[in-house]
């Protein structure tokens, strides 16, 4: 055996696909490309919807139609392992500000496709990794300082910001031609949560096919559709002033006393005791919820035909089954708090309201309570013609709503429409030129990358975008070097040209603050940390390495044509 050759060795099983190198980082950047192209068009107030029939663990034939990037990616079945990378920062973008879904994708494919002629020519990732962190650490500062605060001193021109920043979110919307009706109600839904904590889960969403969009309405209060009931449901009063209210997790059923019981008797005369034991136990529970003095009682759990009759003749209302945000609702907004037993039930566990009655809304019975003092909660009842049509319709004000919630909690708001992307861009431009190497580069295809927001919307909107953003170019690249010139630091905002963006109304550019085009702050600066943290982790990857799939336990040979041998047979 000659000494210089090295015995094989052999460590990963057979089958094992490993690809590594430059070609498997280039192959992971295309399939990010093509994931961001899939909802590229779907940018901004002229970007198109797309419909999605299947998808996502869903039923086979459920249909969708939306133009919110994460709900797009979420209902696509995506197996490229590297590509799953842009559907997690979409997620994470739409569970931590609410918006900027597609904007965040886009951005993270465009620094993938700067990158990659970088890499290409010999560039080593690792130093395109360092330039693009760097880049985004000087991004995110930049728009700290530069952003505007508005505090909370006039509660009326702090919600003129609120509605300003929810008509921006919906203005890309199915919903934009409505924007002042449904502003003014997710502008007053967030404000009526408790303002420390401002938990979305409390502002409940019903959907009712049928009616205009217009006839949607906030129902200061809890409304929930009619339960499940039994006979005697219809002898109940529907409608009650300053009712006393119990909520419930007890199951009012006679069933339910022989559950998980066994009992065993000698004489046949004993087992009519047992059946008067049963009705005196549930007969005794219902009798301490009406000495109560409860006027509305709702459970968790089913209320039984016995009961329902019991409280009808009581003149007592009782819903059965309330599905479990609805009850936690009711208790944030009456008082009160879930019993698990109806024993020892004192005032302080109930709650009030000042109405509580059942309205017809369409085709659909609802409950609503409304008049709570101490209402930390709301409900939209969303109305419209077709099923998809009103999930679109509850997607766009969750995104709005979550806007606002920001808005509240981080003061300081950007322009929206591209400006502030341009103005980063042209930021950048400029610091790029004041050091040298590598770093120069990369830092300048970050701040090219930028521009993909504003040349997305001009291509949507079918608008001229190289004309368009040699415009912007020049408008944030003159009023950067004022800025720098000046020998008064002036103050964020008051540049004339520097929050410059697109203006959809009059195809062209235009100062996109002064036209109210506001953004929570805290959008973009997520926007820039998730997208280039993305991008660094598709980058730092060069190999990719696929396990051959096991065969089950017991699998038996698949056998050859008209079952004859014991070998592999054809597929």
């Amino acid at each position: 055996m000659n000494p210089m050759m090295q015995p094989q060795i052999i460590v990963l099983r057979e089958g094992t696909d490993s690809s590594q190198g430059r070609p498997q980082l280039l192959s992971n950047i295309n399939a990010c490309l093509a994931v961001a192209d899939a909802i590229r068009t779907t940018l901004g107030p002229r970007g198109m919807d797309k419909l999605v029939v299947g998808g996502g663990g869903q039923q086979a034939n459920s249909v969708t139609i939306s133009n919110d990037g994460a709900t797009i990616l979420k209902l696509l079945d995506i197996v490229h392992p590297a590509a799953k990378a842009l559907v997690d920062i979409s997620r994470a973008q739409d569970a931590e500000v609410g918006d900027g879904t597609t904007s965040v994708t886009l951005f993270a494919g465009e620094i993938l496709r700067e990158m990659k002629a970088h890499i290409e020519e010999g560039v080593a990732p690792q130093i395109a990794i360092r330039g693009l962190r760097t880049a985004c650490e000087l991004a995110v500062n930049y728009i700290k300082e530069t952003a505007v605060v508005v505090e909370r001193k006039d509660e009326a021109e702090f919600r003129d910001l609120l509605e300003k920043c929810a008509s921006t979110a919906m203005s890309s919307k199915l919903i934009h031609s409505h924007k002042p009706f449904f502003t003014k109600m997710v502008v007053d839904a967030v404000l009526s949560l408790d303002q420390n904590e401002l938990n979305e889960n409390l502002i409940g969403m019903k959907k009712v096919a049928g009616g205009a969009m217009q006839d949607s309405a906030l129902i200061d209060g809890v409304a929930f559709k009619k339960t499940f009931a039994y006979a005697g449901f219809e002898q109940q009063p529907k409608h009650f002033k300053n009712p006393k209210i119990l909520s419930l997790n007890v199951e009012l059923e006679l069933k339910a006393e022989r559950d998980n019981a066994e009992v065993r008797i000698e004489e046949v005369s004993e087992y009519q005791n047992i059946v008067d034991a049963e009705w005196s136990i549930i007969y005794d529970k219902l009798e301490k919820i009406v000495a109560t003095g409860a006027k509305v009682v709702l459970s968790r759990l089913p209320i039984g035909d016995l009961a329902t009759q019991y409280f009808a003749d009581r003149d007592i209302f009782c819903a059965g089954r309330v599905a479990t945000d609805d009850l936690q609702r009711v208790v944030n907004a009456v008082g009160g708090a879930v019993q698990t037993t109806v024993n020892d039930i004192k005032a302080e566990h109930l709650g009030t309201c000042a109405v509580f009655e059942e309205r017809q809304i369409g085709n659909e019975r609802f409950n609503l309570f409304t008049g709570c003092p101490q209402a930390k909660t709301c409900t939209l009842v969303l109305r419209g013609g077709a099923e998809q049509f009103i999930a679109e319709v509850e997607r766009s004000l969750h995104d709005a709503i979550m806007i606002v919630r920001r808005a509240i909690k981080n003061k300081a708001v950007v322009a929206g429409g591209g400006a502030a992307e341009m103005r980063l861009s042209a930021y950048l431009r400029n610091y790029a030129r004041t050091i040298q190497g590598k770093s120069q580069l990369i830092i300048s295809s970050f701040a090219k990358a930028l521009e993909v927001i504003p040349r997305q919307l001009c291509d949507n909107a079918g608008f001229d975008a190289t004309d368009l953003l040699n415009q912007l170019r020049m408008r944030h690249a003159a009023a950067l070097h004022a800025a720098q010139t000046a020998t008064k630091k002036p103050t964020p905002g008051s540049i004339h040209g520097c929050w410059y963006g697109i203006d959809m109304t009059s195809e062209s550019i235009g100062d996109n603050f002064a036209s109210f085009v506001w953004e929570p702050a805290l959008v973009k600066t997520n926007l820039l940390s998730s997208a280039t943290e993305a991008a660094c982790l598709i980058l730092s990857v060069d190999e990719t390495v696929k396990n051959p799939q096991s065969e089950k336990p017991g699998a038996q040979p698949v056998r050859g044509m008209g079952g004859r041998g014991r070998g592999r047979g054809r597929r």
